[in-house]
C-alpha cells in the first residue's frame, strides 16, 4: 500500500520536490497525481459534481510545472474541470471559489520553505481543509482508487488580475480620495516581494492608484530565491526590506512570503513592524467598529501586547496556540458562540479578518494597512504612532531543544506536566491563568521580571522557549533557572540552552 502519511504537514502536504545531494525527492509525478486524486475523490464524497470547476495555481518554485501537470491530470481524470491559473498567490486561490465560479481550488506552494521543496494547499468553498479532512484526502490517495473512466477537462484562466482589481476597488472605496481613481498619490510604497509571488502588489495594485513603487525589490520571481529568504519572520530578509525602505525614502515598505499569505512591513524610518508589532496595528485596525472586539493571537505573543489590546484599545486578547489554523479555527468557533472576534493573528505575518471569509491573507492585511496610513496622511500623523504605546521587552530569547526520543510528543508533554507541577515550589514563579498551549510562567523577582513560555512544537520534535524580561540580564537569569529544572530530562538536547548561557 501506498504511503503518503508522512507528507502531512498540519493542513498542507510538504516535501522535497527537487532532488539534491542528500534528499530524495518525495513528490514524485506518482505521489503528486495521488494525492490531487485523493481530493477529487474527496469533493465527490461531499456533493461536488463532475464537471465543476476546480482552480490550480503555484508558487514561483522551480517544481510548479511538473507539479502542476500532475495535479492537471488527476482533476481531469476523475471528471472535474480543472482551472490552469498559472503563477498565483495563496489566497488568490481561495477567492476563485468566491468569485471565480470555483467549487475548489489546489495551490501548489510551500511558503517560506528552501527552493527543493513543494507541496499541495487544499481549499473548498467553506475554506482551507482541515487537519481531519487532509487525514481523509490521504487515506483516498493511498487507496489509489481509480478513475471511473469518466474525464473532465483542463482549461486556463488569469484569476490574478480579478483578484487585484479586488484590492484596488477596496482601497479606492476606504480612502474616498478626492481623486477617486488615485487615492494613493503622493504615497512611496515599496515591495519586496522576496521572488516569490507578490510582485503583482506592487505593479498591478499599488502603482495603478498612483504610489510611486520605485525602490521596489525582487519582484521577479525566481524560484531559486536567490536574493534572500522569502520570509517575513527572517532577520536577513527583514533587514534587507528596512534597508531598502530607508534608502528609497519611503513612506512604508512591504515584505511578502513567497505565496503572499503572510506579510509584515517597516514604517518610514525602516523600524520593523512585524511580530507583536505587526499584531498590534492589525489589532488597532480590526478593533474599529468592532468596540471590545476580542483578538485571537498564537501562544508567543508578549504581555505588552496583552496590555495594548486590552487598555489602549479597550479589547480583549485571547492568547491560544501556534499554527495558523489554529487561531482562525478558534476565531471561527468564537464567532459562533456569539463573542465578536473580528482577527485573528499569529505572530508569523498569517492574519485572518472575519469580513474577508476568515482568510489568512497577507496582501489584505497590507491593504487595510495602506489604507491606514493614507488616512493617517491626511491628518499629519504617522503609521508608527497607532503603536507608540505597545510596550517591548528590554531582551528576548527564543531557544529550541530537541527531544531525542521515539514518542517524542508524550515526552514533551511529560515534561510540561512536570513543569506545572514544579511551578507550585518555586519562589516568584507563577503560572499564567492564560495558558492553552504549554506553560507560560511569570518570574516576579526584581533581578529576572519576565516570563517565559515552554511549549512542544507543532510538527517537531522541538521544545521551543520563549523568554522576555524587562531587565537587563534577566532572559539569562530565567534561561539558567530552566536549565536547572531541565537538566532532569535526559532526552532533551540541551547544547541551545547552554550556549545561550554563555
Amino acid at each position: 500500500m501506498k504511503q503518503y502519511k508522512a507528507l502531512k504537514s498540519g493542513t498542507d502536504i510538504r516535501g522535497v520536490a527537487v532532488e539534491t545531494e542528500n534528499n530524495p525527492v518525495q513528490l514524485t509525478d506518482e505521489a503528486v497525481y495521488d494525492l490531487a486524486g485523493g481530493f477529487a475523490q474527496y469533493l465527490l464524497e461531499n456533493g461536488v459534481e463532475k464537471g465543476e470547476r476546480v482552480a490550480v495555481g503555484h508558487d514561483s518554485r522551480i517544481s510548479a510545472e511538473r507539479i502542476k501537470t500532475a495535479v492537471l491530470r488527476a482533476l481531469c481524470d476523475f471528471g472535474f474541470t480543472a482551472v490552469d491559473c498559472g503563477l498565483a498567490s495563496t489566497p488568490a486561490m481561495f477567492m476563485t471559489t468566491v468569485d471565480f465560479d470555483c467549487a475548489a481550488a489546489v495551490q501548489i506552494t510551500a511558503s517560506h520553505h528552501p527552493f527543493d521543496r513543494n507541496g499541495l494547499k487544499f481549499f473548498l468553498q467553506k475554506g482551507g481543509v482541515d487537519s481531519g479532512e487532509l487525514d481523509r484526502i490521504i487515506a483516498l490517495a493511498e487507496a489509489g482508487n481509480p478513475p471511473d473512466g469518466v474525464k473532465g477537462k483542463a482549461e486556463a484562466a488569469d484569476y490574478m488580475p480579478v483578484y487585484a482589481a479586488r484590492l484596488r476597488d477596496m482601497i479606492k472605496q476606504e480612502v474616498n480620495a478626492e481623486d477617486f481613481d488615485h487615492p494613493l498619490q503622493g504615497l512611496h510604497i515599496i515591495v519586496d516581494a522576496g521572488n516569490g509571488v507578490g510582485g503583482f502588489y506592487a505593479s498591478d495594485v499599488l502603482q495603478p492608484l498612483g504610489a510611486d513603487i520605485s525602490g521596489s525589490q525582487f519582484l521577479e520571481p525566481d524560484g531559486m530565491f536567490p536574493n534572500h529568504a522569502p520570509n517575513p519572520e527572517n532577520k536577513d530578509a527583514m533587514a534587507s526590506v528596512s534597508a531598502a525602505t530607508v534608502q528609497a525614502n519611503a513612506d512604508l515598505g512591504i515584505i511578502f512570503d513567497t505565496d503572499v499569505d503572510r506579510a509584515s512591513c517597516v514604517d518610514h524610518h525602516g523600524k520593523e513592524i512585524n511580530r507583536n508589532r505587526l499584531v498590534a496595528l492589525a489589532s488597532y485596525i480590526a478593533l474599529q467598529g468592532n468596540d471590545g472586539g476580542t483578538i485571537v493571537t498564537d501562544s508567543v505573543t508578549s504581555t505588552g501586547l496583552t496590555q495594548f489590546i486590552n487598555e489602549t484599545l479597550g479589547g480583549v486578547h485571547y492568547r491560544y496556540k501556534r499554527g495558523y489554523r489554529n487561531v482562525i479555527n478558534k476565531q471561527l468557533e468564537l464567532n459562533a458562540k456569539g463573542v465578536n472576534c473580528p482577527l485573528a493573528i499569529e505572530t508569523s505575518g498569517h492574519a485572518a479578518f472575519r469580513e474577508n471569509y476568515y482568510l489568512d491573507d497577507g496582501a489584505y492585511l497590507m491593504t487595510k494597512i495602506v489604507i491606514q496610513l493614507s488616512d493617517l496622511r491626511r491628518q499629519g500623523k504617522e503609521l508608527d504612532a497607532l503603536i507608540a504605546s505597545l510596550k517591548d521587552p528590554l531582551e528576548a530569547a527564543e531557544i529550541r531543544l530537541k527531544i531525542n526520543c521515539d514518542d517524542f510528543k508524550a515526552y514533551g508533554n511529560t515534561v510540561i506536566d512536570v513543569l506545572s507541577l514544579v511551578i507550585r515550589g518555586k519562589e516568584n514563579w507563577r503560572a499564567a491563568d492564560d495558558n492553552r498551549e504549554g506553560m507560560r510562567v511569570f518570574l516576579d523577582g526584581k533581578d529576572t521580571c519576565g516570563w517565559f513560555l515552554l511549549r512542544l512544537s507543532v510538527h517537531d520534535p522541538i521544545i521551543p522557549i520563549n523568554i522576555e524580561s524587562d531587565v537587563a540580564g534577566g532572559t539569562k537569569r530565567i534561561a539558567k533557572q530552566l536549565l536547572e529544572f531541565l537538566s532532569a530530562f535526559g532526552c532533551l538536547d540541551l547544547k541551545p540552552l547552554r550556549d545561550f548561557l554563555k
